[in-house]
């Protein structure tokens, strides 16, 4: 049954294959947001502060981050703190589920529809059936959004913003964006999952950890032997393991491909990486902004930071930007799947105890370095006494000239960002006034929003009205603590009245409270009138790899004119001959023998990649320029 709805929205009825059409207008793509992720609310809050438009976070199930679990109540303090500042809270709800987790799934839809939630990022196409609320929900990365076709469906069928797959470049970004009319959303910094989205199963079949409902072993972070079909070993290292995504440089060239909101990858990073990496892109865009009168904030305020971003100094793996400008070498990280950091310098010198570096950075006591040896190798050090460039760490290591230091750990950026205290303000109008029998505050901001208090407060004629006025202004801009910052209007009448300072301050910290509850409501979402609907989908029918765990999704396409002729993998009992991940990512290329450009290397397919565990056969389908890696 679904719950009673007694909160900040009113229940409306809802229909089988829905059309999902808001009751206000389309948010348009001129209107540019910053996507945060956050693990907790502290994250969150972090991130607000740091200049998020919006903030996608887990609730309490059904997360494809099943580490990141958020209480509702956590959520609801969320909600009115981003609706403060006119940001939005998107909730993933983004795994498959099983016919007894669907019900589970809508009671928790309603749940965080109720305490005012913006909009649900999900998978499982269950949730697009009858009994779930009105609320907005955007496709989610895994349902693997790569075509023209599937991106125009989901807009078609109602989904406000579809989260587009990382391998797409900016020729294809554009197209996708001139068919449709949906917000489009991308990925633009953090990790890389080197299948595409929704269609690794590899971590399923080798340990029973689905991907898709939030349990990923990571299987593309292990060491792995590359070999022929010979038995000839071709390369070992962190094969599958990618670099991690930058876009840093790109902003601009994607909003003008179409790209409306822009995505943090992170939701297990702590807040330190958070504010670091949200401020990066907080100021990116600002520019952009600046000199743009074609494109819009997507939320209110001004960040205040204090601290300079820079993102080598987060956790990262080295950087790439993937396929944006189509197929790029180097796009993996053999070495470690750990962070490489920035790179300082190469090892120039080799004592007992210590060792120089030859670079410029200014190093600290307590850096964390990375070595990369000549023979490929990795180690990690501490340093416990730097002297300039000389490193004398707690346990030296074997080391020799010409060895690579990185320092994935700078003490002293590390401890500005534990005591950051970036802020972020909303600027103001005060009107102090009073009407011969009452004082009263105005309130407006940018945003339209108006609050207007009125109190009777004893007063008397004022003996130095400059004075008062002065006194006044002063008291009215104490707006500490709050996230205003004020310009202050005193009427005549008012200035002529002497007020007691604490009567004012009194008047002040009601009207500001009072503020802050009219722009929670102001920035409340809207509700979506929900329509029937058979619009075709892109394709005829479903295998496994269609990632269909329930007998109402099966419904869903099958009411869309698509057979579905086999369950999803997490409902099969044998999953051995199977393709377990299909990737844009090629082995070959990475290795420089693309079998485009040498065919010759053809006879010695299938390759086999192994790791301490498990065996799979990598094939390669020149002709899409995929990679297909399959359970034996």
């Amino acid at each position: 049954m679904r719950p009673n709805i007694e909160g900040r929205r009113a229940k409306q009825q809802s229909s089988p294959s829905l059309l999902i059409i808001n009751n206000i207008d389309m948010q348009t793509r001129n209107e540019i947001e910053l996507l945060s992720p956050a693990k907790d609310l502290e994250c969150a809050l972090t991130a607000l502060r740091c200049g998020a438009d919006a903030i996608y976070i887990g609730a309490e199930a059904f997360s494809a981050r099943h580490a990141a679990a958020n209480d509702l109540s956590d959520i609801e303090t969320l909600v009115n703190e981003a609706h403060t500042v006119g940001a939005r809270v998107y909730i993933t709800l983004n795994t498959l589920l099983f016919d007894n987790e669907v019900e589970q799934a809508r009671q928790l839809a309603w749940k965080l529809y109720n305490i005012g939630v913006d909009a649900l990022i999900i998978q499982d196409t269950a949730l697009l059936c009858d009994g779930m609320p009105p609320i907005e929900l955007h496709a989610s990365t895994q349902m693997d959004n790569r075509t023209v076709d599937k991106v125009l469906f989901w807009q078609n069928i109602g989904l406000r913003q579809v989260v587009l797959a990382r391998e797409l470049s900016e020729n294809e970004i554009k197209t996708i964006a001139k068919a449709t009319t949906v917000r489009l959303e991308c990925f633009v910094h953090g990790a890389l999952c080197v299948s595409y989205s929704g269609q690794c199963f590899m971590s399923y079949a080798a340990c029973g950890r689905s991907a898709n409902r939030g349990q990923c072993a990571q299987m593309c972070r292990h060491i792995y032997t590359l070999s022929d079909k010979n038995g000839n070993t071709l390369q070992k290292g962190h094969l599958l393991s990618l670099k991690d995504f930058n876009q840093t440089n790109n902003i601009e060239k994607l909003i003008d491909a179409g790209v409306s909101s822009f995505k943090i990858e992170g939701r297990l990073k702590d807040k330190e990486y958070v504010a670091n990496v949200t401020l990066h892109y907080r100021k990116i865009i600002d520019e952009i902004l600046a000199r743009r009168p074609d494109l819009r904030r997507a939320s209110s305020g001004v960040t205040i930071p204090n601290f300079e971003p820079n993102v080598y100094k987060s956790f990262n793996r080295g950087f790439t930007t993937y396929f944006f400008n189509g197929r790029q070498a180097h796009q993996s990280q053999p070495l470690t799947p750990k962070s490489m950091g920035e790179w300082i310098g190469n090892c120039s010198r080799v004592e007992k105890n210590s060792f120089t570096i030859d670079g410029k950075s200014e190093l600290h006591n307590g850096d964390g370095l990375l070595i990369v040896h000549k023979n490929g190798e990795t180690s990690g050090l501490r340093a416990n006494k730097v002297d300039g460039q000389r490193v004398t760490p707690l346990k030296m290591i074997r080391m020799q000239q010409g060895d690579k230091v990185y320092r994935n750990s700078d003490a002293a950026f590390e401890a500005t960002l534990k005591h950051e205290n970036t802020h972020r303000c909303i600027p103001i109008d005060i009107r102090y006034n009073f009407d011969g029998q009452a004082f009263s505050i105005n309130i407006n901001d940018a945003d339209g929003v108006h609050t207007e208090i009125k109190r009777t407060i004893p007063s008397e004629q004022a003996n130095n009205p400059t004075s008062t006025c002065e006194n006044a202004i002063r008291q009215l801009s104490k707006t500490g603590g709050t996230i205003y910052t004020a310009t202050v209007e005193v009427t005549e009448t008012a200035a002529n009245r002497h007020v007691a300072a604490s009567d004012i301050n009194m008047l002040r910290r009601d009207a500001l409270e009072m503020h802050s509850k009219n722009r929670i409501e102001h920035f409340k979402p809207a509700d979506c009138k929900l329509i029937s609907s058979n619009i075709p989908f892109p394709q005829q029918e479903l295998m496994r790899s269609g990632n269909v765990t329930n007998k109402e999704a099966k419904q869903f396409y099958e009411s869309h004119g698509c057979k579905v002729n086999e369950l999803g993998y997490e409902c099969q009992q044998e999953n051995r001959g199977q393709i377990v991940m299909t990737t844009k990512f090629c082995l070959m290329h990475e290795r420089g023998t693309c079998l485009k450009q040498h065919p010759e290397m053809r006879s010695a397919l299938p390759h086999k990649l192994s790791d301490d565990s498990n065996s799979f056969v990598v094939n390669f389908d020149c002709k899409n320029c995929q990679m297909i890696i399959t359970m034996p």
